[in-house]
């Protein structure tokens, strides 16, 4: 939970901000192009001051879901998609 009063933003809307200003000025940044996005996205997101959560990782996320897919399985017998 965010501190009261503390300020909070879509970790994405910064980087994406960060990269429209630098098109602007008619360079040309890539993200990804090795690989997921996120691990620069968040080296930025840190060099800018801010911290980056786990929450904003889709690669998090989609474990999370995968994990839980299983355990579902295992404890209801069945699999489950839902």
């Amino acid at each position: 939970m965010a501190a009261e009063g503390a300020e909070t933003y879509n970790p994405w809307t910064i980087v994406n901000l960060v990269f429209t200003h630098l098109a602007e000025q008619g360079l040309h940044p890539v993200f990804g192009g090795e690989g997921h996005p996120g691990d620069p996205a968040a080296a930025l997101l840190r060099a800018l001051g801010i911290v980056p959560t786990v929450e904003g990782d889709a690669r998090v996320r989609t474990s999370v879901h995968s994990e839980l897919a299983e355990l579902r399985a295992r404890v209801l017998g069945a699999d489950e998609t839902s």
